[in-house]
């Protein structure tokens, strides 16, 4: 292939959301720029975003990562306009149903604390009590609720349809898409010198970009970085109720964890991560846990659905950071031109926008249009923990 005989400004190291977001900020920001994605499966059948739920949020705790998924909502909102090639407007669905966090008395407080910062930065985010839940979602058993925090621009979207509009974007900006796997970042003279393939080829390259995603820890350890990373199985289940809501139902968080919305003709999509989920390279679902599990759990939130039929399930993967839960950013402190954009923990669809843009800034060495600087790789020297305590 032509294209890997060539040195280039950046090689990004996967191209899921992370890659293409940065590719197409990279090309954005300078179309001179000489940007390579690797990428073994353009396929993107095993990609964590594909195989998500597909959420975009307001309501996080933690000022930045609000400030993130400001950014990502409004970007969605103009995908098609934003995104165009050739005059053809990539289709994503973006279907703002809105996000409804149940409550517990004993979250009460914290949720409220969350919900003042997330006013304070212009979110729309409204507290209803049990009345006003029952009021517009009757199915839902309210009983034992301090109320709930929901927001009306939270919503779910097409995540492959995502991944193809900003790959087509870079790749008309400039950018070369090449199917391979990365084997190794190359280092030499204390700095990144180019990344060797499973081919034996080697694309030399001054700044390589880890966006590997579940595989991130394998690939910085390549280049003698420790990254506290895991792949961890996340499950997810289409089941038939019985009885159908009288509309959508929004993406429905229980105090618990276990989360619900509806998907099509009133299918509903469930799901649940817990500490034991099996860590490794695993995609297979296992029928027993909702049933076993997650149904009775749901069941006993909305009564009606104590009736209902599995019609499939599937499995993706969280990039768990360990460490905090939050994203890994930027040039690793002792070793120039490797950066990571790592860590998303269930939270990469959305942040993919912000945190391309921000590692496409740093590598230009531009002005941040959002100092993501709280969430620098030196924090783990450093202890220094990100806490988005208040929501999972």
């Amino acid at each position: 292939m032509p294209e890997l005989s060539r040195a280039y400004d950046a090689v990004l190291i996967g191209g899921g959301i992370m890659g293409c977001a940065t590719a197409y900020s990279l090309t954005a920001a300078d179309p001179t720029v000489r940007v390579l994605v690797v990428e073994r499966d353009p396929t993107y059948a095993f990609a964590s975003s594909a195989l998500s739920m597909a959420n975009a949020r307001l309501q996080f705790s933690l000022q930045e990562n609000i400030q993130i998924s400001q950014y990502a909502i409004e970007v969605f909102e103009s995908f098609g306009e934003r995104f165009a090639v050739d005059g053809e407007e990539p289709r994503i669905a973006f279907r703002q149903e809105g996000n409804l966090f149940l409550v517990a008395p004993a979250g009460e407080a914290a949720a409220r604390r969350a919900l003042a910062l997330q006013r304070s930065l212009g979110c729309a985010v409204e507290w209803w009590t049990p009345g006003e839940i029952a009021a517009r979602y009757p199915l839902y058993r309210v009983d034992g609720l301090a109320g709930g925090t929901f927001g009306p621009r939270d919503g779910h979207l097409d995540a492959y349809a995502v991944l193809m509009g900003y790959k087509a974007k870079a790749r008309s900006q400039g950018a070369r898409f090449v199917k391979a796997e990365a084997v190794a970042v190359e280092v030499g003279g204390g700095r990144v010198t180019g990344v060797r393939l499973a081919s034996g080829e080697t694309v030399a390259t001054g700044c390589a970009v880890n966006c590997a995603g579940a595989w991130a820890a394998e690939v910085a350890r390549t280049a003698g970085v420790e990254l506290p990373v895991t792949p961890v199985k996340r499950q997810v289940f289409a089941a038939d109720p019985a009885v159908k809501p009288g509309g959508p139902l929004p993406l429905t968080i229980l105090p618990s964890g276990l989360y619900f919305r509806t998907e099509g003709a009133g299918q509903l999509l469930v799901g649940k991560s817990r500490d034991d989920d099996p860590v490794g390279y695993d995609f297979g679902y296992d029928r027993n846990r909702f049933l076993e599990e997650l149904w009775p759990e749901l069941a006993e939130a909305v009564p009606a659905f104590d009736t209902l039929r599995l019609v499939r399930g599937w499995a993706g993967l969280y990039e768990e950071n360990t460490f905090d839960g939050n994203a890994l950013l930027g040039e690793w402190p002792d070793l120039p031109g490797f950066f990571l954009a790592n860590g998303f923990s269930g939270h990469g669809l959305q942040q993919g926008p912000a945190v391309g843009r921000y590692t496409a800034e740093l590598i230009l060495g531009r002005p941040h249009a959002l100092d993501l600087g709280a969430f620098h790789v030196r924090r783990l020297r450093e202890g220094r923990r990100l806490c988005e305590c208040e929501l999972v």
